[in-house]
């Protein structure tokens, strides 16, 4: 019997080239749930290339070409859902990859935990949490960079 307070998981499935600190990476998506209040469930953090994330934001979002992360959020308290990242856009958008990775997750995990950012409101609610979590800012007046998730 452990002694370790309940957590909820996080499974990754690295599918494409570039490096990533999965490791750090999946922890750092278990402590957005865990600030959230989550103590259970299994978030899936996938890792992607170009073509594949092509694929999935043309069939789920209608909209063409690859984009930096999706969120896919399940209905199933053991499933909280799925954060898809694809490292060779998100390394287009800042020269600091680490940085910007950090930053997608959270902002994907956060889509998960129903935070939104369609509205002022919402986006400050939104931004506050991810760049506490990812240590990176980004100004509320940048939207259109997190607008495609």
């Amino acid at each position: 019997m452990s002694d370790d307070p309940p957590s909820p998981r996080v499974a990754i499935s690295n599918r494409q080239s570039t490096p990533v600190e999965e490791a750090a990476l999946a922890e750092l998506a278990r402590k957005v749930l865990l600030d959230d209040g989550l103590t259970a469930g299994e978030l899936s953090l996938s890792f992607v290339e170009e073509d594949e994330m092509s694929e999935l934001h043309e069939r789920y979002l209608g909209e063409p070409g690859p984009t930096d992360v999706l969120a896919f959020a399940q209905d199933d308290p053991d499933l909280l859902g799925d954060v898809i990242v694809c490292p060779a856009v998100a390394s287009r958008q800042n020269r600091d990859l680490p940085a910007e990775l950090r930053l997608l997750v959270a902002h994907g995990t956060l889509h998960l935990l129903g935070y939104d950012h369609h509205e002022q409101e919402e986006r400050a609610r939104m931004w506050e949490r991810q760049e506490r979590h990812s240590g990176v800012r980004v100004p509320l007046d940048e939207a259109a960079h997190m607008d495609r998730s």
